[in-house]
């Protein structure tokens, strides 16, 4: 394969992914910024977490929500759990690299509040104990994840919403991830 025809296939596969998605996740994805403005417009907040890339794609939907996405309006509250050093190297230093999600949400967590919980592989041992202790707390719990889910689909219950990407390839599913924020804040915007 010459690098054209790879160029041309990243393309051709993102596409492809896509529309398998839209198709697969259309309902979800409603259901999911529903529960989001009925959050927001309850005075709650929406806090998200994700490793590496998910990091990015929790700080990125975060700062959708306090700065705008397309629509001006009011700073909607969002927190990504990913962003404080101190926070993070304090509780895996001191406790578990598995507790700095679930550490920073049982200070800054009520209930009513959402946590928009981000795994490509749906198997972050640290995303899953903040699910955990969401539950514990009547915190719901939206998870965008792919491969068939991993061990975080089973992590949760009929309150949760799961979008799942139809893929096993890391790189597809952060590309639908993406997406899937933009239809979240947009849906969002056309609430405020």
């Amino acid at each position: 394969m010459n690098i054209q025809q790879r160029i041309n296939k990243h393309f051709d596969d993102s596409i492809a992914i896509k529309q398998k998605a839209k198709l697969a996740l259309n309902d979800s994805v409603a259901k999911a910024a529903d529960l989001m403005y009925q959050c927001l417009s309850a005075g709650n907040k929406i806090m998200s977490c994700g490793n590496g890339g998910s990091a990015g794609d929790a700080q990125h939907f975060s700062s959708e929500l306090i700065n705008r996405f397309e629509t001006e309006r009011q700073a909607l509250a969002a927190i990504a759990l990913t962003t404080d050093t101190f926070a993070l190297t304090s509780i895996a230093n001191d406790y578990a690299y598995e507790n700095i999600f679930s550490r920073q949400l049982e200070a800054l967590g009520k209930a009513g509040d959402i946590l928009l919980a981000f795994s490509t592989s749906g198997n972050s041992k640290n995303v899953i104990k903040a699910i955990q202790l969401a539950h514990q707390n009547d915190i719901n719990v939206i998870a965008m994840t792919g491969c068939e889910g991993g061990n975080i689909r089973k992590q949760l219950d009929e309150n949760d919403i799961e979008l799942c990407v139809p893929s096993n390839n890391t790189a597809r599913i952060q590309e639908v991830h993406l997406v899937l924020i933009h239809c979240l804040c947009d849906l969002i915007d056309q609430h405020y």
